[in-house]
């Protein structure tokens, strides 16, 4: 079943590289929370989008937002990825896939003729009342962070 705008965002928890479990529901009606899929961490399209969301986070948190960046990666490889970048946000790992899947974000890709599954780079904008206000498939890494903070600023 696919996620779709309108609908309760589907809880987890994911070990953050910033220590201990991140539990979704533990932000409803305190926080809107950004969700950024990413296929791999240290990667040139994953880089920038991350580095992207690194230089407005602290937009973000005025528009009473926190964000998180998701992928397969372990919590090493994304601590490795945080100092080498400065990110100012929680990565968090999703070892196994199952809330990758569970947003509808992890299926069958194709790269230089090979085929793997992975993650189908994708943001999800969850408001205060755990509602799903907009998904971004369709994504230009260089612009991205922006257009979410646009579309936060005019909800607020």
């Amino acid at each position: 079943m696919k996620i779709k705008v309108g609908q309760n965002a589907p809880d987890f928890s994911l070990p953050s590289n910033q220590g201990g479990t991140v539990h979704l529901k533990d932000f409803k009606n305190k926080k809107s929370v950004i969700l950024f899929f990413y296929p791999k961490d240290n990667t040139p399209g994953c880089t920038k989008e991350a580095c992207g969301f690194r230089d407005l986070n602290d937009q973000f948190k005025k528009t009473d937002a926190v964000v998180f960046g998701i992928s397969l990666d372990s919590i090493e490889s994304h601590q490795n990825f945080t100092n080498k970048y400065q990110l100012s946000f929680p990565l968090l790992s999703d070892k196994d896939a199952q809330v990758s899947k569970t947003y509808g974000v992890y299926g069958q890709k194709s790269m230089y003729g090979k085929k793997f599954f992975g993650i189908n780079r994708s943001t999800f904008v969850i408001n205060k009342k755990g509602i799903i206000e907009e998904i971004y498939e369709k994504i230009k890494v260089e612009t991205h962070p922006k257009e979410v903070l646009e579309k936060l600023n005019q909800n607020t």
